[in-house]
């Protein structure tokens, strides 16, 4: 399975509304339930007035569109990271998953990963 690094630098935050959010920006996923509002963005895109804020995320997807069908795939990868300490926040879209880590943490996980078989690009 292939992993794609994303090259940018993310923060994981809370907005007050999605009005704070530039949807023209490369590169963010927004989470609304009826308890919040979370974005994840490129660290120079978090909006200003935002409620909390994490700083120093990386990340990487899992490359390709991943059917429905498919079980476990998020598991093992969370599995493999968590036996080595790592921690993460996971991200899903329609397409794909999206794992994040600290940015202490990242080229570790990625090596990890890679002596686990996946091909990281």
């Amino acid at each position: 399975m292939e992993l794609k690094r994303i090259p940018y630098r993310l923060t994981v935050c809370k907005v007050a509304d999605i009005s704070a959010v530039d949807i023209n920006a490369d590169f963010y996923f927004i989470g609304k339930t009826d308890e919040e509002i979370s974005l994840v963005c490129r660290t120079e895109d978090t909006p200003p007035l935002a409620i909390e804020r994490d700083d120093g995320w990386r990340g990487f997807r899992i490359q390709g569109m991943l059917d429905f069908s498919l079980i476990g795939i998020l598991s093992k990868i969370s599995g493999i990271l968590a036996e080595h300490k790592i921690g993460i926040f996971a991200v899903s879209t329609y397409n794909t998953d999206y794992i994040l880590v600290k940015e202490e943490n990242f080229d570790r996980a990625l090596s990890v990963l890679n002596s686990e078989g996946y091909s990281v690009v």
